[in-house]
């Protein structure tokens, strides 16, 4: 078991976000609410539109893909890559599988300057495919 206390205090003004996980066929019930959750400060004071694309994706907004029609949400996204005691990827809800993906901005945006180091465990990150590419 990972001890999962954070090693520091939020940043006030920063959204706080969670994903509520199920394994299997297997979905969180009213009884189980929380023991299935992650929980999630997003860096809005050092990348705004990165972080506002995250939360927006957390809250299930009333928008669709301009691709498929379908939400655009990670309800329902899975962990596609896992690599124990180092990381977790998903949340490609479009196709699955680390390649696809779309943004509450349209199908990519621009960088953001991320000044910050992974130096600590839990930390987010966001992948992409090169420069210009988050999505």
């Amino acid at each position: 078991m990972v001890d999962s206390t954070p090693t520091t205090a939020p940043t006030p003004g920063n959204p706080i976000v969670y994903l509520d996980l199920s394994f299997g066929n297997t979905q969180p019930t009213p009884s189980r609410a929380g023991s299935n959750r992650i929980v999630l400060e997003l860096f809005s004071h050092l990348v705004p539109k990165t972080a506002e694309n995250f939360r927006a994706l957390c809250t299930n907004p009333p928008t669709t893909l301009a691709s498929t029609g379908q939400p655009l949400s990670f309800q329902g996204s899975i962990f596609h890559r896992v690599i124990p005691k180092f990381m977790i990827q998903g949340g490609d809800f479009t196709r699955g599988d680390g390649t696809g993906g779309e943004s509450i901005y349209g199908e990519k945006f621009e960088d953001e300057d991320l000044t910050g180091k992974h130096d600590r465990p839990f930390l987010l990150s966001m992948a992409n495919a090169g420069p210009g590419t988050n999505g």
